[in-house]
């Protein structure tokens, strides 16, 4: 390969890189908190009013307040009462508590779990290319005969290694 080639990579490189060190950091910051999505880490208690339809039984009601594993533990009267919250069946009035993230952590997570739906779907595709573009451009950033490449072979043959065991954990 030649230096001329070399080069065009090591520049599409680094300022693709520069370019993307934003939302690189909003994903790993998003990342590291989803990890913990199943606690309540930096979570903090809203308390949420609004009215629903009148009359909703339990299934209906747990997909209008959109909760999993939705339950009623008792019902008075008109009155639901459930996990956190009640509601009226009669007036249709809802109150409850829920845990939250800061806007800002629930923004950059929307923003990782993005789906095809999303307005910006298209920057997840662009993130995504960019980031295998990275991945193949680094085996091109050096000459195959240069003892750095056949170090970094190895440390992308564990890479890769370590990735298979992983999602077969």
């Amino acid at each position: 390969m030649g230096r001329k080639s070399e080069n065009t990579f090591r520049e599409i490189h680094r300022y693709l890189g520069f370019f993307l060190a934003g939302i690189m950091a909003v994903y790993a910051i998003s990342g590291i908190v989803l990890t913990f999505r199943n606690t309540d880490y930096m979570k903090s208690d809203v308390q949420i009013s609004t009215t629903l339809e009148p009359n909703l039984n339990e299934e209906t009601l747990g997909a209008a307040l959109r909760k999993r594993g939705f339950k009623v533990n008792r019902t008075e009267g008109d009155l639901f009462y459930f996990s956190g919250g009640t509601y009226n069946q009669k007036t249709g009035e809802a109150s409850y508590t829920e845990k939250r993230l800061p806007k800002i952590l629930d923004n950059m997570n929307k923003l990782h779990k993005m789906h095809s739906g999303h307005p910006l779907f298209w920057l997840g595709i662009f993130f995504g290319v960019a980031l295998l573009f990275f991945a193949v451009s680094a085996f091109f950033m050096f000459r195959p005969k240069a003892p750095i490449y056949k170090n970094g072979l190895y440390f992308a043959a564990a890479g890769f290694v370590l990735t298979v065991i992983l999602l077969f954990v």
